[in-house]
């Protein structure tokens, strides 16, 4: 899995946090996964954005994390929202419930 990590910041006001990641969320790159999202949280505006665009698998773990890192956002202060979910995982998040969870852009 590839995690491109992007702030984006504007004039005045600050944009979300906005992260892009690729390839499968699964048993081997959950760990990876959620330490680079908790360090994102530390330098995050106040909505970070999960673009799952190019996101190919999820598996429960992922699911997992992304639950993980929503509740320390929510700590934090900060709104996790998911942007450009594909089919197969938005169905993943209906079938679990989860999509009531879950901010969803479009």
């Amino acid at each position: 899995m590839t995690v491109i990590e992007s702030a984006l910041l504007s004039a005045g006001a600050s944009a979300p946090t906005v992260v892009y990641l690729s390839g499968d969320i699964d048993i081997f790159t959950t760990a990876q996964l959620r330490q680079r999202l908790l360090n994102t949280l530390d330098y995050s505006t106040d909505l970070l954005v999960l673009d799952l665009s190019q996101v190919t698998f999820c598996g429960a773990g992922g699911l997992g994390v992304l639950l993980g890192v929503q509740g320390r956002a929510q700590a934090q202060g900060i709104r996790l929202a998911l942007t450009g979910v594909p089919p197969r995982i938005a169905r993943l998040l209906r079938v679990t419930g989860l999509d009531l969870r879950f901010e969803v852009m479009a």
